[in-house]
């Protein structure tokens, strides 16, 4: 195999030179070709060379979908430097661990991550150089000002064992940990999607997820492998979606399990079935929800996959229509996927264990966790990468996910750890324990609520509690629902034992802070 089919670089090298007017990308505003992709990304490249980043540094980046996005992606990827995308919502804390453990070089941001970073006490990164992207941010240094004349030769080519990205899951049983993310992985991402003909060369695809997210850099790597070309709007908005799908010609749609449910919860309209779109991808999707979206909208709905950052997919499918089970594909040719029981024995076919995964060629799943050597032996144990997540095979190798292991939550498409959002509210001065969960959701996914404990005489009313939440939690990671405990339930070690509180969530004392008009408004996330 050539190198130009081995990294991301090499492709967009490929793709500039076959074809550079063909239409890319684009972030809501017009499209890049390639040949403007790949121009951009090799200047942007060579002023960050000259900055003094070499290969191996990091660069944080804080900003919502737009072309710095795209380009930065590609720059990193072509000078061998490892970027960090960053939730554009993580504020406090949640953004002050990432930063320090990712140790970046650069961190680029746009006027509200600017924002966000001076209101941090971090002096772990206080050495990091800030360049800001947008005009009216106070940065010494602007995106505009690291553009240099488009060159190569200066650095290495990028192999496929070249570490491109670090991109933070949700801590489960501590705080989160960087999937450390090579080129050759990247490439390899849009084999799976091409084999079940979720992307087509023809296609346009339209993808409402922020580029700080697996699943749409997966999207960005179809554009680039397949040749499709893709939209990445700046924000879901389920009003608009079908709007936007007639504007672009868009034939693929690409999200998260959410969408539908936010889609199908919009008024009817006489044009729902009027557009261009083939295929609706939204993983994971209940069997109902599918088929009513598909005779509403009146396109074919692919859900059948499962994966995660560490391994993306998995398994895939191309199931359609309506099935009794929510089905998650078959294993793909180059993994070794398995349900095991806690002692990693491979179980038979019906019986839910531990899903686990193991890969039969070079770079098909992630290469271990950044900075965290432990973390990544104890995943990769008895030569089996545990996902955390339960599941069960059928007689004929199908998979069908149960529940997750891991003491995580979903919700707004985010994975949001339990043990960071629990030390984040335990700041609170009034509070002297809590423990978070997941209860049911009309929108699929979770909702999340508190169990709060109280310090010794202390009052707290919602409102304020609220206004605590907002000012300190990123908008998808607020609970909508709290009560406050005279104890939590633990066991002989102290552990919490979360099932009693799930159980019977629903209680007299649940405060459901939605329901008391306490809601982040959209131009309050950030």
């Amino acid at each position: 195999m050539s190198n130009d089919a081995r990294t991301v670089a090499g492709w967009l090298r490929r793709r500039a030179d076959d074809n550079p007017a063909a239409d890319m990308v684009s972030t809501g505003n017009g499209w890049l070709t390639v040949g403007e992709v790949r121009s951009r990304s090799t200047s942007l490249a060579a002023g960050l060379y000259r900055a003094g980043l070499r290969p191996g540094d990091r660069i944080a980046s804080i900003m919502t979908n737009r072309p710095e996005s795209v380009l930065l992606f590609f720059a990193c990827a072509e000078l061998g430097v490892v970027q960090v995308p960053v939730n554009v919502f993580l504020k406090g804390e949640f953004l002050r661990y990432q930063l320090a453990d990712a140790e970046p070089s650069m961190i680029v941001a746009d006027a509200a991550g600017v924002t966000a970073l001076a209101a941090l006490d971090a002096p772990e990164v206080a050495g990091a150089r800030l360049v800001a992207l947008d005009p009216e941010s106070d940065a010494p240094l602007r995106i505009t000002d690291l553009y240099d004349e488009p060159r190569t030769g200066l650095w290495p080519d990028p192999e496929p064992t070249t570490l491109t990205l670090v991109m933070y899951t949700s801590g489960t049983t501590g705080a989160p940990k960087g999937c450390m993310i090579d080129s050759g992985y990247l490439v390899h991402m849009p084999l799976a999607h091409a084999m079940n003909d979720w992307f087509r060369p023809d296609d346009t695809s339209y993808c409402p997820l922020p580029l700080y997210h697996g699943f749409a850099i997966s999207a960005l790597m179809d554009s680039l492998v397949v040749g499709s070309r893709v939209c990445f709007d700046p924000e879901f908005r389920a009003s608009l979606t079908f709007d936007r799908i007639r504007e672009l010609g868009a034939t693929q749609m690409f999200g998260v399990g959410a969408m539908p449910a936010a889609l199908m919860a919009t008024p009817e309209r006489p044009d729902d079935t009027e557009h261009t779109l083939d295929r609706a991808i939204y993983i994971p999707t209940a069997p109902a929800l599918q088929q009513k979206f598909a005779e509403r909208f009146g396109c074919t709905v692919y859900c059948e996959g499962y994966g995660q950052t560490e391994v993306l997919p998995a398994t895939m499918g191309r199931t359609t229509g309506a099935r009794d089970k929510p089905s998650a594909g078959k294993a793909l040719p180059w993994l070794d996927v398995r349900a095991v029981d806690d002692d990693d024995n491979v179980l038979p076919a019906g019986q839910p264990g531990e899903i686990v995964v193991r890969p039969l060629e070079p770079h098909a799943i992630f290469s271990g966790y950044w900075r965290k050597p432990e973390a990544t032996l104890d995943a990769w144990r008895n030569l089996w990468h545990h996902t955390g997540d339960m599941g069960y095979f059928d007689d004929e190798g199908t998979l069908y996910f149960v529940d997750r292991k891991k003491d995580a939550l979903r919700r707004r498409g985010e994975n949001v750890s339990s043990v960071e959002l629990e030390q984040a509210i335990g700041k609170h001065p009034d509070i002297a324990a809590v423990a978070v969960h997941a209860v049911p959701s009309e929108l699929a996914e979770d909702d999340i609520k508190a169990c709060l404990v109280l310090a010794a005489g202390a009052d707290v009313e919602p409102g304020s509690l609220f206004e605590f939440f907002k000012a300190n939690l990123p908008y998808f990671a607020i609970p909508r629902y709290v009560e406050v405990i005279d104890a939590l339930p633990v066991n002989a070690v102290g552990r919490v034992l979360k099932h009693q509180l799930r159980a019977g969530w629903d209680t007299p004392g649940t405060i459901d802070l939605e329901a008391l008009g306490h809601v982040v408004a959209r131009s309050d996330r950030r």
